[in-house]
């Protein structure tokens, strides 16, 4: 079983550390290495405003301005604390810590959006954005971590989900990792997010209203997620791995160079609602995807990693169903697809690549072997 710490910043703020389950492993004291360090007070929190043209939520975060972007390793804030580097960890290892964003897009406080919303309407920017650190190793990869400290990773999303989703006006809980500067991470360290929205995202009310009318056109016996895995499954060209309790393919209208989606085969709505050994297969399988993207040039491929979870929204969750969506812009060796006009100006997607082909590419790439045999976690290449 994983082991969980919970413990406070010095400005307050929450850190749970995840430590492996490893047979013999003593339970952690944070209260012998507290953190020492003298920082401000929190920010407020920014605000959120309605866009009358199209029904959403804009969040405005000014503040974010002057956070961390792209340090030196030694002056990474979170790895481990040194006497040079009093960091955001302050312990001297760990295995997975997760905690709050010293620099949040929504919250700390808690609270719903504004009703019946129209042109000039603004609210406080309600919510928790957490940091999920994957290993105390600056350098690396998701891909490179062991697949016990991937089984922590996924322990440590699903106990986040289940947490934040018990929160005052949360609607919607994303965990997520943007990869590579490509992307436009801010730091380098292997590490995610989970962003709890007050409001239910754009793109999830999109595919949430799909969901919930195939459902009822389906008098509730079928999903819309569950039914299009049943067809890939089926057709099998855009397969990428099965499993018992997970499959992978690259979906019929994929919009992106990479997108490969991992469906669980029974429907859950979140992370939370996993088994044991359903989240212990999904740490296998996840390691298997992102080692095969990797494999397919030399360099590493930046990627988004989404989970979308079913929102809270009493109309929208009995439909959902947890799945992933990975995706990369690059379309080749030294080739990345820009969003441009078509893509950002009226979201029609054009791409450059066939779903079947990248497929087939990702089913028969080979992994190099020591993707397949990682070091242990804290050891170094």
């Amino acid at each position: 079983m994983t082991h969980i710490t919970s413990t406070n910043l010095a400005d307050g703020r929450e850190l749970l550390y995840f430590d492996d389950a490893t047979p013999g492993k003593s339970a952690r004291r944070p209260e012998e290495t507290p953190d020492r360090r003298e920082l401000p007070a929190r920010s407020e929190p920014g605000e959120v405003r309605f866009d009358a043209l199209t029904g959403e939520w804009v969040a405005v975060a000014a503040h974010r301005q002057s956070r961390t972007h792209l340090p030196p390793a030694d002056q990474c804030p979170i790895c481990p604390t040194t006497p040079a580097n009093p960091s955001e960890i302050p312990a001297p290892d760990y295995d997975v810590v997760v905690f709050e964003n010293r620099f949040p897009s929504l919250g700390p406080a808690l609270g719903p959006v504004p009703g019946n919303a129209g042109w000039g309407t603004t609210g406080t920017a309600f919510g928790r954005c957490e940091v999920v650190s994957f290993t105390p190793n600056h350098t690396g990869s998701f891909s490179g971590l062991s697949e016990t400290r991937a089984r922590t990773v996924v322990e440590a999303w699903a106990h986040r989900t289940g947490a934040l989703n018990a929160l005052p006006g949360i609607q919607q809980v994303f965990p997520f990792e943007n990869r590579g500067a490509d992307i436009g991470v801010t730091l380098h360290h292997p590490h995610g997010q989970i962003y709890a929205y007050p409001y239910v995202t754009p793109r999830a009310a999109v595919m949430g209203a799909a969901a919930r009318k195939f459902y009822d056109d389906a008098d509730g016996r079928r999903t819309l997620t569950g039914s299009l895995l049943r067809s890939e499954r089926e057709d099998g060209s855009r397969m990428v791995l099965e499993g018992e309790n997970f499959s992978a393919y690259v979906p019929f209208a994929a919009r992106w160079p990479l997108e490969v989606h991992l469906v669980p085969h029974r429907q859950v709505p979140d992370l939370a609602a996993l088994s044991g050994e359903e989240k212990d297969e999904l740490a296998h399988v996840y390691l298997d995807l992102l080692k095969r993207l990797d494999a397919l040039y030399p360099t590493p491929t930046p990627y988004i990693s989404a989970w979308h979870q079913a929102p809270l929204d009493e109309l929208l969750r009995p439909a959902g169903y947890l799945h992933l969506q990975l995706t990369s812009p690059r379309r080749a060796e030294d080739k990345l697809k820009y969003l441009a006009g078509s893509e950002a100006a009226m979201g029609a997607f054009i791409n450059d690549t066939t779903p079947e082909l990248v497929a087939e590419r990702l089913r028969t790439v080979t992994v190099p072997a020591s993707a397949l045999n990682p070091l242990p976690e804290g050891a170094h290449a």
